[in-house]
Protein backbone atom coordinates (compact mmCIF):
# COMPACT_ATOMS: atom_id res chain seq x y z
CA UNK A 1 0.00 0.00 0.00
CA UNK A 2 2.98 2.50 1.05
CA UNK A 3 4.55 1.41 -2.16
CA UNK A 4 2.47 4.04 -4.14
CA UNK A 5 3.60 7.08 -1.48
CA UNK A 6 7.26 6.30 -2.50
CA UNK A 7 6.71 7.05 -6.39
CA UNK A 8 4.90 10.36 -6.12
CA UNK A 9 7.37 13.60 -6.61
CA UNK A 10 9.23 14.98 -5.05
CA UNK A 11 10.57 11.29 -3.97
CA UNK A 12 13.24 12.33 -1.85
CA UNK A 13 10.40 13.99 0.52
CA UNK A 14 7.93 11.53 0.06
CA UNK A 15 10.28 8.54 0.87
CA UNK A 16 11.35 9.87 3.55
CA UNK A 17 7.75 10.35 5.36
CA UNK A 18 6.97 6.49 4.21
CA UNK A 19 10.19 6.33 6.24
CA UNK A 20 9.17 8.06 8.94
CA UNK A 21 5.19 6.39 8.89
CA UNK A 22 6.80 3.18 9.46
CA UNK A 23 7.87 4.16 12.86
CA UNK A 24 5.34 4.38 15.39
CA UNK A 25 5.14 7.57 16.90
CA UNK A 26 2.07 8.25 18.96
CA UNK A 27 2.82 11.62 21.73
CA UNK A 28 3.89 10.54 25.28
CA UNK A 29 5.58 7.01 23.63
CA UNK A 30 8.46 8.09 21.28
CA UNK A 31 10.81 6.02 21.67
CA UNK A 32 10.88 4.62 18.80
CA UNK A 33 11.05 7.58 16.43
CA UNK A 34 13.49 9.52 18.62
CA UNK A 35 15.70 6.54 17.95
CA UNK A 36 14.65 6.71 14.47
CA UNK A 37 15.92 10.28 13.86
CA UNK A 38 19.42 9.64 16.07
CA UNK A 39 20.22 6.96 13.65
CA UNK A 40 19.76 8.24 10.68
CA UNK A 41 21.61 11.43 11.53
CA UNK A 42 24.30 9.42 12.75
CA UNK A 43 24.18 7.57 9.57
CA UNK A 44 24.78 10.36 7.67
CA UNK A 45 27.64 11.06 9.80
CA UNK A 46 26.09 14.64 11.03
CA UNK A 47 26.16 15.90 14.31
CA UNK A 48 23.75 14.54 16.18
CA UNK A 49 22.49 15.35 19.34
CA UNK A 50 19.81 13.65 22.06
CA UNK A 51 18.64 16.17 24.55
CA UNK A 52 17.67 15.52 28.36
CA UNK A 53 13.75 15.24 27.19
CA UNK A 54 14.45 13.72 23.81
CA UNK A 55 14.16 16.38 21.51
CA UNK A 56 16.45 15.58 18.44
CA UNK A 57 19.02 18.02 17.00
CA UNK A 58 21.02 17.12 13.49
CA UNK A 59 23.52 20.12 12.00
CA UNK A 60 25.25 19.64 8.24
CA UNK A 61 27.61 22.52 7.33
CA UNK A 62 26.74 24.78 4.70
CA UNK A 63 26.97 23.70 1.04
CA UNK A 64 29.77 24.95 -1.41
CA UNK A 65 29.62 28.60 -1.49
CA UNK A 66 26.73 29.33 1.09
CA UNK A 67 29.29 30.15 4.23
CA UNK A 68 28.18 33.73 3.96
CA UNK A 69 24.75 33.13 5.06
CA UNK A 70 22.98 32.93 8.41
CA UNK A 71 22.49 29.46 9.85
CA UNK A 72 18.78 28.35 9.30
CA UNK A 73 17.06 26.25 12.53
CA UNK A 74 14.62 24.24 10.68
CA UNK A 75 12.25 22.31 13.25
CA UNK A 76 8.79 19.91 13.22
CA UNK A 77 7.99 17.54 15.91
CA UNK A 78 7.97 13.59 15.29
CA UNK A 79 4.80 12.76 17.45
CA UNK A 80 1.07 12.58 15.73
CA UNK A 81 -2.17 12.47 17.24
CA UNK A 82 -3.48 9.12 17.62
CA UNK A 83 -6.90 9.08 16.44
CA UNK A 84 -8.73 6.03 14.61
CA UNK A 85 -12.58 4.98 13.11
CA UNK A 86 -13.78 3.25 15.82
CA UNK A 87 -14.27 0.21 13.12
CA UNK A 88 -11.05 0.54 12.00
CA UNK A 89 -8.29 -2.61 14.10
CA UNK A 90 -4.55 -0.75 14.53
CA UNK A 91 -2.11 -0.43 17.21
CA UNK A 92 -0.42 3.31 17.14
CA UNK A 93 2.25 2.00 19.75
CA UNK A 94 3.62 -0.95 17.58
CA UNK A 95 2.27 -0.36 13.78
CA UNK A 96 3.13 1.65 10.82
CA UNK A 97 0.45 4.09 8.79
CA UNK A 98 -1.21 2.57 5.98
CA UNK A 99 -1.07 4.89 3.60
CA UNK A 100 -3.23 5.58 -0.20
CA UNK A 101 -3.41 7.73 -2.76
CA UNK A 102 -6.85 9.35 -3.83
CA UNK A 103 -6.36 12.11 -6.48
CA UNK A 104 -4.54 15.04 -5.55
CA UNK A 105 -4.48 13.87 -1.83
CA UNK A 106 -2.34 11.84 0.24
CA UNK A 107 -4.58 9.56 3.49
CA UNK A 108 -4.23 6.96 5.78
CA UNK A 109 -6.81 3.86 6.01
CA UNK A 110 -8.85 4.62 8.82
CA UNK A 111 -6.48 6.40 11.31
CA UNK A 112 -4.90 9.75 11.23
CA UNK A 113 -2.12 9.96 8.59
CA UNK A 114 0.80 12.07 10.30
CA UNK A 115 1.16 14.07 8.13
CA UNK A 116 0.87 17.03 10.71
CA UNK A 117 3.68 17.28 11.16
CA UNK A 118 5.58 14.23 9.86
CA UNK A 119 5.60 16.13 5.85
CA UNK A 120 7.58 18.92 7.64
CA UNK A 121 9.67 16.19 9.27
CA UNK A 122 10.22 14.40 6.18
CA UNK A 123 11.52 17.93 4.19
CA UNK A 124 13.93 18.31 7.39
CA UNK A 125 15.28 14.75 6.20
CA UNK A 126 15.54 15.44 2.59
CA UNK A 127 18.03 17.98 3.48
CA UNK A 128 19.62 16.71 5.64
CA UNK A 129 20.44 13.59 3.21
CA UNK A 130 20.87 15.72 -0.17
CA UNK A 131 24.15 16.37 -1.63
CA UNK A 132 23.14 18.82 -4.35
CA UNK A 133 20.58 21.10 -3.04
CA UNK A 134 22.29 24.62 -2.07
CA UNK A 135 21.46 25.47 1.81
CA UNK A 136 23.44 27.87 4.30
CA UNK A 137 24.27 25.98 7.27
CA UNK A 138 21.15 24.15 8.48
CA UNK A 139 20.38 22.94 12.52
CA UNK A 140 17.67 20.24 12.59
CA UNK A 141 14.86 20.53 15.75
CA UNK A 142 12.94 17.65 16.16
CA UNK A 143 10.97 17.95 18.92
CA UNK A 144 8.85 15.40 20.57
CA UNK A 145 5.26 15.86 22.45
CA UNK A 146 3.74 18.78 20.80
CA UNK A 147 0.68 17.45 20.30
CA UNK A 148 -0.29 16.57 23.73
CA UNK A 149 1.49 19.22 25.86
CA UNK A 150 4.40 20.98 24.05
CA UNK A 151 6.78 19.30 26.64
CA UNK A 152 10.05 18.59 23.58
CA UNK A 153 9.73 22.68 23.21
CA UNK A 154 9.40 23.61 26.77
CA UNK A 155 12.11 21.82 28.30
CA UNK A 156 14.33 23.04 25.14
CA UNK A 157 17.24 24.65 27.22
CA UNK A 158 18.53 28.34 26.06
CA UNK A 159 21.65 28.19 24.57
CA UNK A 160 21.53 24.99 22.55
CA UNK A 161 20.05 25.99 19.50
CA UNK A 162 22.90 27.61 16.97
CA UNK A 163 20.69 29.16 14.33
CA UNK A 164 19.92 32.69 13.91
CA UNK A 165 16.90 32.24 12.04
CA UNK A 166 14.25 29.98 12.58
CA UNK A 167 11.48 27.59 9.75
CA UNK A 168 8.66 26.29 11.49
CA UNK A 169 7.36 23.67 8.99
CA UNK A 170 4.18 23.25 10.56
CA UNK A 171 1.66 25.30 8.93
CA UNK A 172 -1.11 23.45 6.70
CA UNK A 173 -2.23 25.96 4.45
CA UNK A 174 0.28 26.49 1.35
CA UNK A 175 -0.22 30.42 0.80
CA UNK A 176 0.04 31.54 4.00
CA UNK A 177 3.23 32.54 6.28
CA UNK A 178 2.72 32.37 10.23
CA UNK A 179 4.04 35.09 12.46
CA UNK A 180 1.86 34.45 15.30
CA UNK A 181 -0.38 31.61 17.20
CA UNK A 182 -2.60 30.93 20.30
CA UNK A 183 -1.54 29.90 24.14
CA UNK A 184 -3.40 27.21 25.15
CA UNK A 185 -4.52 25.68 28.52
CA UNK A 186 -6.12 22.27 29.59
CA UNK A 187 -8.70 22.51 32.17
CA UNK A 188 -10.01 19.03 33.31
CA UNK A 189 -12.92 18.43 35.79
CA UNK A 190 -13.11 15.41 37.74
CA UNK A 191 -15.58 14.41 40.47
CA UNK A 192 -16.41 10.86 42.40
CA UNK A 193 -20.03 9.86 42.68
CA UNK A 194 -22.00 6.66 44.22
CA UNK A 195 -23.13 4.18 41.92
CA UNK A 196 -26.60 3.04 42.42
CA UNK A 197 -27.84 -0.53 41.73
CA UNK A 198 -29.56 -1.01 38.34
CA UNK A 199 -33.73 -0.97 38.83
CA UNK A 200 -35.64 -4.29 37.95
CA UNK A 201 -38.47 -2.67 35.80
CA UNK A 202 -35.96 -0.67 33.25
CA UNK A 203 -35.11 -1.81 29.92
CA UNK A 204 -31.06 -0.87 29.14
CA UNK A 205 -30.11 1.41 26.01
CA UNK A 206 -27.24 2.55 24.26
CA UNK A 207 -27.00 6.19 21.97
CA UNK A 208 -24.12 6.40 20.10
CA UNK A 209 -22.93 9.44 18.21
CA UNK A 210 -20.80 8.51 14.80
CA UNK A 211 -20.07 10.18 11.67
CA UNK A 212 -18.60 13.23 12.67
CA UNK A 213 -15.77 15.12 11.03
CA UNK A 214 -13.72 15.92 13.77
CA UNK A 215 -10.62 17.86 12.87
CA UNK A 216 -7.71 20.48 14.72
CA UNK A 217 -9.60 22.13 17.67
CA UNK A 218 -7.44 25.32 16.51
CA UNK A 219 -7.57 25.64 12.78
CA UNK A 220 -11.01 24.28 12.66
CA UNK A 221 -12.80 25.57 15.63
CA UNK A 222 -14.20 28.56 14.00
CA UNK A 223 -15.91 26.16 11.45
CA UNK A 224 -18.98 25.48 13.41
CA UNK A 225 -18.91 21.64 13.52
CA UNK A 226 -20.46 19.22 15.53
CA UNK A 227 -18.95 18.14 19.24
CA UNK A 228 -20.27 14.93 19.61
CA UNK A 229 -19.67 15.53 23.47
CA UNK A 230 -22.23 18.47 23.52
CA UNK A 231 -24.26 16.29 21.35
CA UNK A 232 -24.66 13.23 23.59
CA UNK A 233 -25.34 15.96 26.21
CA UNK A 234 -28.08 17.41 24.60
CA UNK A 235 -29.82 13.91 24.31
CA UNK A 236 -28.89 12.54 27.72
CA UNK A 237 -29.76 16.45 28.79
CA UNK A 238 -33.55 16.22 27.36
CA UNK A 239 -34.07 12.14 28.69
CA UNK A 240 -33.16 13.11 32.34
CA UNK A 241 -35.48 15.97 32.30
CA UNK A 242 -38.36 14.20 30.41
CA UNK A 243 -38.02 10.76 31.84
CA UNK A 244 -37.01 8.66 34.54
CA UNK A 245 -33.50 7.50 32.85
CA UNK A 246 -30.48 6.90 34.58
CA UNK A 247 -27.09 7.23 33.47
CA UNK A 248 -24.75 4.26 33.60
CA UNK A 249 -21.62 4.99 31.01
CA UNK A 250 -20.18 7.82 28.70
CA UNK A 251 -17.24 7.45 26.50
CA UNK A 252 -16.74 10.29 24.01
CA UNK A 253 -14.10 12.20 22.36
CA UNK A 254 -10.29 11.73 22.86
CA UNK A 255 -7.16 13.44 23.22
CA UNK A 256 -7.86 17.52 23.76
CA UNK A 257 -6.86 19.10 20.56
CA UNK A 258 -9.19 17.27 18.68
CA UNK A 259 -12.78 18.24 18.23
CA UNK A 260 -14.72 15.25 19.28
CA UNK A 261 -15.87 12.99 16.38
CA UNK A 262 -17.87 9.98 18.49
CA UNK A 263 -19.36 9.71 22.00
CA UNK A 264 -21.32 6.52 23.23
CA UNK A 265 -23.49 6.71 26.56
CA UNK A 266 -25.33 3.52 28.16
CA UNK A 267 -28.62 4.36 30.16
CA UNK A 268 -31.67 2.70 31.59
CA UNK A 269 -35.21 3.59 31.45
CA UNK A 270 -38.53 2.67 32.86
CA UNK A 271 -39.83 0.01 31.42
CA UNK A 272 -43.34 2.02 30.94
CA UNK A 273 -42.06 4.71 29.11
CA UNK A 274 -39.96 2.60 26.17
CA UNK A 275 -42.26 3.95 24.00
CA UNK A 276 -42.26 7.36 24.51
CA UNK A 277 -38.68 7.36 25.46
CA UNK A 278 -37.44 6.27 21.53
CA UNK A 279 -39.43 8.74 20.05
CA UNK A 280 -38.65 10.98 21.95
CA UNK A 281 -34.83 10.60 21.03
CA UNK A 282 -35.69 9.82 17.31
CA UNK A 283 -37.25 13.05 17.60
CA UNK A 284 -34.41 15.00 18.83
CA UNK A 285 -32.26 12.90 16.59
CA UNK A 286 -33.82 13.81 13.73
CA UNK A 287 -33.81 17.60 15.02
CA UNK A 288 -30.47 18.20 15.63
CA UNK A 289 -29.19 16.23 12.12
CA UNK A 290 -31.22 19.16 10.44
CA UNK A 291 -29.75 21.55 12.03
CA UNK A 292 -26.10 20.35 10.86
CA UNK A 293 -26.64 18.60 7.77
CA UNK A 294 -25.00 21.03 6.15
CA UNK A 295 -21.84 20.52 7.65
CA UNK A 296 -22.01 17.32 8.84
CA UNK A 297 -23.77 15.29 6.27
CA UNK A 298 -22.63 11.86 7.54
CA UNK A 299 -23.87 12.01 11.20
CA UNK A 300 -24.90 9.36 12.80
CA UNK A 301 -27.09 8.68 15.78
CA UNK A 302 -28.29 6.12 17.29
CA UNK A 303 -30.58 4.22 19.89
CA UNK A 304 -30.22 0.63 20.71
CA UNK A 305 -31.28 -1.86 23.45
CA UNK A 306 -28.48 -3.43 24.77
CA UNK A 307 -27.46 -5.44 28.20
CA UNK A 308 -28.04 -3.88 31.99
CA UNK A 309 -24.96 -2.06 33.01
CA UNK A 310 -23.41 -2.75 36.22
CA UNK A 311 -24.34 0.43 38.43
CA UNK A 312 -26.12 3.82 37.49
CA UNK A 313 -25.62 7.03 38.93
CA UNK A 314 -27.43 9.35 41.89
CA UNK A 315 -30.05 11.35 40.32
CA UNK A 316 -28.00 14.50 41.56
CA UNK A 317 -24.97 13.93 40.43
CA UNK A 318 -26.73 12.66 37.02
CA UNK A 319 -28.50 16.15 36.73
CA UNK A 320 -25.26 18.35 38.27
CA UNK A 321 -22.68 16.77 35.45
CA UNK A 322 -25.35 16.90 32.28
CA UNK A 323 -26.41 20.80 33.35
CA UNK A 324 -22.49 21.41 33.95
CA UNK A 325 -21.86 20.18 30.51
CA UNK A 326 -24.67 22.28 28.65
CA UNK A 327 -23.29 25.20 30.69
CA UNK A 328 -20.00 24.88 29.46
CA UNK A 329 -18.90 26.75 26.39
CA UNK A 330 -17.37 25.03 23.42
CA UNK A 331 -16.26 26.53 19.96
CA UNK A 332 -15.67 30.29 19.52
CA UNK A 333 -15.54 32.41 22.22
CA UNK A 334 -14.50 36.00 21.13
CA UNK A 335 -12.60 36.76 17.40
CA UNK A 336 -9.78 38.98 17.75
CA UNK A 337 -10.32 43.00 17.48
CA UNK A 338 -7.00 43.34 15.70
CA UNK A 339 -6.49 40.65 13.38
CA UNK A 340 -9.71 40.31 10.47
CA UNK A 341 -10.94 36.55 10.90
CA UNK A 342 -8.83 35.58 13.56
CA UNK A 343 -10.32 33.11 16.49
CA UNK A 344 -8.73 35.28 19.60
CA UNK A 345 -10.40 32.63 22.14
CA UNK A 346 -11.98 29.15 22.23
CA UNK A 347 -12.29 26.13 24.31
CA UNK A 348 -12.73 22.56 23.08
CA UNK A 349 -14.97 20.39 24.95
CA UNK A 350 -12.27 17.26 24.23
CA UNK A 351 -13.38 14.38 26.20
CA UNK A 352 -16.26 13.11 28.51
CA UNK A 353 -15.77 9.74 30.59
CA UNK A 354 -18.42 8.78 32.84
CA UNK A 355 -18.01 4.98 34.36
CA UNK A 356 -17.19 3.27 38.17
CA UNK A 357 -18.13 5.99 40.08
CA UNK A 358 -15.74 8.66 38.01
CA UNK A 359 -16.54 11.56 35.84
CA UNK A 360 -13.71 13.43 33.99
CA UNK A 361 -14.26 15.86 31.45
CA UNK A 362 -10.69 17.74 29.62
CA UNK A 363 -11.16 20.76 27.82
CA UNK A 364 -8.47 22.88 26.04
CA UNK A 365 -9.08 26.10 25.79
CA UNK A 366 -6.96 28.63 23.38
CA UNK A 367 -6.20 32.14 22.99
CA UNK A 368 -3.96 34.87 20.99
CA UNK A 369 -4.52 36.95 24.30
CA UNK A 370 -3.27 35.46 27.57
CA UNK A 371 -6.00 36.88 30.02
CA UNK A 372 -8.85 36.29 28.41
CA UNK A 373 -7.29 32.79 27.81
CA UNK A 374 -7.52 32.84 31.65
CA UNK A 375 -10.86 34.65 31.37
CA UNK A 376 -12.80 31.59 29.83
CA UNK A 377 -10.85 29.06 31.92
CA UNK A 378 -12.06 30.72 34.89
CA UNK A 379 -15.67 30.77 33.62
CA UNK A 380 -14.74 27.05 32.58
CA UNK A 381 -13.78 26.05 36.72
CA UNK A 382 -16.72 28.36 37.80
CA UNK A 383 -19.09 26.09 35.96
CA UNK A 384 -17.55 22.72 36.38
CA UNK A 385 -16.97 23.64 40.58
CA UNK A 386 -20.76 24.44 40.63
CA UNK A 387 -21.40 20.94 38.99
CA UNK A 388 -19.56 20.14 42.58
CA UNK A 389 -16.70 18.88 40.39
CA UNK A 390 -12.54 19.54 41.27
CA UNK A 391 -10.97 21.66 38.50
CA UNK A 392 -7.32 21.89 37.63
CA UNK A 393 -5.82 23.50 35.07
CA UNK A 394 -2.45 22.08 33.70
CA UNK A 395 -0.47 22.13 30.47
CA UNK A 396 -0.26 26.07 30.08
CA UNK A 397 1.75 27.37 27.31
CA UNK A 398 2.40 30.65 25.68
CA UNK A 399 1.10 32.14 22.43
CA UNK A 400 3.66 33.49 19.53
CA UNK A 401 3.35 37.56 19.55
CA UNK A 402 3.72 38.52 15.81
CA UNK A 403 6.60 40.55 14.86
CA UNK A 404 5.95 42.89 12.19
CA UNK A 405 9.55 44.00 11.22
CA UNK A 406 10.49 40.41 10.71
CA UNK A 407 13.70 39.91 8.31
CA UNK A 408 12.66 35.99 7.39
CA UNK A 409 9.23 37.07 7.18
CA UNK A 410 10.13 39.67 4.18
CA UNK A 411 12.59 37.22 2.50
CA UNK A 412 9.98 34.65 2.75
CA UNK A 413 6.70 37.01 1.26
CA UNK A 414 9.50 38.08 -1.20
CA UNK A 415 10.34 35.33 -2.41
CA UNK A 416 6.56 33.69 -2.88
CA UNK A 417 5.40 36.41 -4.78
CA UNK A 418 8.54 35.71 -7.48
CA UNK A 419 7.84 31.87 -7.43
CA UNK A 420 3.97 31.97 -7.65
CA UNK A 421 3.18 35.76 -8.79
CA UNK A 422 0.60 36.22 -6.01
CA UNK A 423 1.02 37.34 -2.22
CA UNK A 424 0.75 34.83 0.33
CA UNK A 425 -1.37 35.54 3.43
CA UNK A 426 0.41 36.76 6.11
CA UNK A 427 -1.08 35.73 9.05
CA UNK A 428 -1.41 34.44 12.86
CA UNK A 429 -3.29 30.90 13.75
CA UNK A 430 -5.55 29.82 16.10
CA UNK A 431 -3.41 26.83 16.34
CA UNK A 432 -0.57 25.91 19.27
CA UNK A 433 2.86 26.40 17.38
CA UNK A 434 6.10 25.94 19.47
CA UNK A 435 7.25 29.04 18.19
CA UNK A 436 6.00 30.89 21.30
CA UNK A 437 7.67 28.18 23.67
CA UNK A 438 10.88 28.71 21.76
CA UNK A 439 10.73 32.07 21.67
CA UNK A 440 11.30 32.33 25.39
CA UNK A 441 14.31 30.37 25.45
CA UNK A 442 15.74 31.94 22.57
CA UNK A 443 13.89 35.91 22.43
CA UNK A 444 16.65 36.87 19.38
CA UNK A 445 15.39 34.14 16.91
CA UNK A 446 13.65 35.08 13.20
CA UNK A 447 10.82 32.72 13.20
CA UNK A 448 8.19 32.08 10.83
CA UNK A 449 5.76 29.13 9.79
CA UNK A 450 4.90 27.61 6.61
CA UNK A 451 4.37 24.35 4.96
CA UNK A 452 1.79 22.75 2.34
CA UNK A 453 -1.69 22.15 2.47
CA UNK A 454 -3.37 19.36 4.79
CA UNK A 455 -6.71 19.07 5.94
CA UNK A 456 -8.52 16.87 8.50
CA UNK A 457 -5.73 17.27 10.63
CA UNK A 458 -6.08 15.70 14.04
CA UNK A 459 -8.75 12.99 12.22
CA UNK A 460 -8.70 10.24 10.67
CA UNK A 461 -9.91 12.05 7.53
CA UNK A 462 -6.23 14.05 7.68
CA UNK A 463 -5.07 14.07 3.97
CA UNK A 464 -2.28 16.46 2.66
CA UNK A 465 -2.24 17.62 -1.21
CA UNK A 466 0.25 15.99 -3.60
CA UNK A 467 0.54 19.00 -5.49
CA UNK A 468 1.09 21.08 -2.24
CA UNK A 469 3.88 19.57 -1.14
CA UNK A 470 5.46 19.86 -4.28
CA UNK A 471 4.52 23.46 -4.35
CA UNK A 472 5.80 23.81 -0.60
CA UNK A 473 9.40 21.67 -1.25
CA UNK A 474 9.96 24.05 -4.26
CA UNK A 475 9.30 27.53 -1.63
CA UNK A 476 11.81 26.02 0.70
CA UNK A 477 14.22 24.84 -1.51
CA UNK A 478 14.00 28.65 -2.89
CA UNK A 479 14.40 30.36 0.48
CA UNK A 480 17.42 27.87 1.38
CA UNK A 481 19.29 29.38 -1.31
CA UNK A 482 18.40 32.96 -1.06
CA UNK A 483 19.39 32.52 2.55
CA UNK A 484 20.00 36.20 4.62
CA UNK A 485 23.66 37.08 4.62
CA UNK A 486 25.46 37.30 7.89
Amino acid sequence: MNEAIRKLKPTEVWNKFADLNAVPRPSKKEEKVIQFMTDFGKSLQLETVKDAVGNVIIRKPASKGMNDRKMITLQSHLDMVHQKNANTEFNFENQGIKMLVDGDWVKADGTTLGSDNGMGVAAIMALLESKDIKHPALEALFTIDEETGMTGAMGLKGGVLQGEILLNLDTEEDDELDIGCAGGIDVTATRRYNGKPVPRAVTPYEIKVKGLQGGHSGIDIHRGLGNANKIMNRLLYHATHNFMMRLAEIDGGGLRNAIPRESFAKLVVLKSQVEAFEAAMIELAATIKKELQSLEPTLEISLEQTSAPHMIMGLGAQERLLKGIYAAHNGVYTMSATIPNLVETSNNIARVAVSDGAILVNCLTRSSVDSAKMDLANALRSTFELARCDVEFGGEYPGWTPNPDSEIVKVLEKKYETLFDEKPKVAACHAGLECGILGQNYPDLDMVSFGPTILGAHSPDERVSISSVQKFWKFLLAVLEDAPKK
